[in-house]
């Protein structure tokens, strides 16, 4: 199974996939890294294992439909099997979906349906959860619609700031997107969706 990383910062979540893939227990190809704008540590990352990488930068576009036909080119280039969101803050058209029908992924720092969006560990804080987590799922057209494939639970302690509740949830966030692409890999293509 090829997949296409996207990434908009540091690239935590890559370098964990990178690892599982290195150590033999992910089973998939990288195909290509790419980024929405210059000098990410995603990108970085990615080129010092040797990971054929790309950006697109949005700020190089006047209009965010150019935008987005150079990002679906771009990654359509590679032939993913599966495109993966990856700290991705950009949100994609149509078209972008529809090359990629059932096969964009995504991850997301909550249980979805809850807190979707942006500030999904501030907003858990502020509705005083006891459990929160976090999602796998399929993207669609809507802000964290889209089908879930896989989901985890992280307790919220009395003590959690959003950084240190947000910390921990990246650690069952990496680990799940892991076991969901293993799985995947596992089953072919087919996402059940």
């Amino acid at each position: 199974m090829r997949i296409v990383v996207l990434v908009s910062g540091s690239g935590s979540n890559l370098q964990a996939v990178l690892d599982a893939v290195a150590d033999g227990s992910l089973p998939i190809t990288v195909a290509a890294v790419g980024a929405d704008r210059t000098g990410t540590g995603g990108v970085r990352r990615a080129a010092d294992a040797g990971i054929p990488t790309f950006e697109v930068d949005f700020r190089e576009y006047p209009q965010r439909s150019q935008w987005n036909l150079a990002l679906t080119d771009a990654v359509a280039g590679y032939a993913p099997d599966y495109v993966v969101s990856s700290g991705f803050m950009r949100i994609v058209d149509q078209q972008f979906l529809d090359r990629f029908p059932d096969r964009y992924l995504n991850t997301h720092p909550a249980l979805l349906p809850s807190f979707p969006g942006a500030h999904a560990v501030r907003d858990a804080l502020a509705h005083g959860v006891r459990i929160t987590g976090c999602t796998v799922m399929i993207a669609d057209a809507g802000v964290d619609t889209g089908p879930i494939l896989a989901q985890a639970a992280v307790a919220v302690r009395p003590d959690d700031t959003e950084q240190t509740l947000h910390e921990r949830i990246k650690i069952e966030e990496r680990r799940l997107l892991i076991a969901t692409l293993a799985d995947l890999a596992g089953r072919g293509t087919d996402t059940g969706a």
